[in-house]
């Protein structure tokens, strides 16, 4: 049975869409995609921010650890926690050193004088670590035979940054041996 109006062969009750049921379909994905956009957005730029930060933790670990990588195997007394390092006054790699022992600490919760520095915003040292943007720890640790040093350096932000999560920590490990 067809009613007054329709095709034939089209049942009554069916009609196709309108073009005001299709304006306001596409407003409404308009919308959504709109407010998705605006999050994608705010999540690109947080994870820039992260990834400048993360860049410098791991350059600066990278200056501690050449610092360190140049000293001699028995250097008792150069003070890298100055820039440049001076020949006195500091740890340098700890001297000659009984096995199994280890000086400094990486411990974010225990820095140990002499094998900790503090850097400003800009990568520069500061002396008051209420100052400082990043803590630079590092440890050196022998091994039973003392022939082999092997040196953990270990960067950390410590301001609070604008995203959340976790905030970007490096962390390098080098051996030096004894060849003499």
């Amino acid at each position: 049975m067809t009613t007054v109006g329709d095709k034939p062969g089209q049942r009554a009750g069916q009609r196709g869409i309108t073009l005001i049921e299709t304006m306001v379909a596409a407003v409404v994905l308009l919308i959504g995609c709109g407010a998705t956009m605006s999050l994608f957005s705010v999540a690109v730029a947080q994870i820039s921010s992260q990834g400048d930060v993360g860049t410098k933790v791991t350059q600066y670990a990278q200056d501690k650890m050449e610092q360190l990588i140049v000293l001699s195997f028995a250097d008792s007394s150069t003070d890298t926690t100055v820039d440049p390092p001076q020949p006195t006054g500091g740890t340098g790699l700890g001297g000659v050193m009984a096995g199994d022992r280890t000086l400094g600490s990486t411990d974010p919760s225990a820095p140990v004088d002499g094998y900790v520095d503090y850097l400003d915003d800009s990568g520069q040292r500061t002396t008051n670590p209420t100052d400082a943007s990043y803590v630079r720890q590092w440890s050196i640790a022998t091994n039973t035979s003392a022939t082999l040093k092997t040196m953990a350096v270990r960067v950390r932000v410590t301001v609070q940054l604008a995203s959340r999560g976790l905030p970007p920590t490096t962390t390098l490990v080098c051996s030096k041996a004894d060849l003499q």
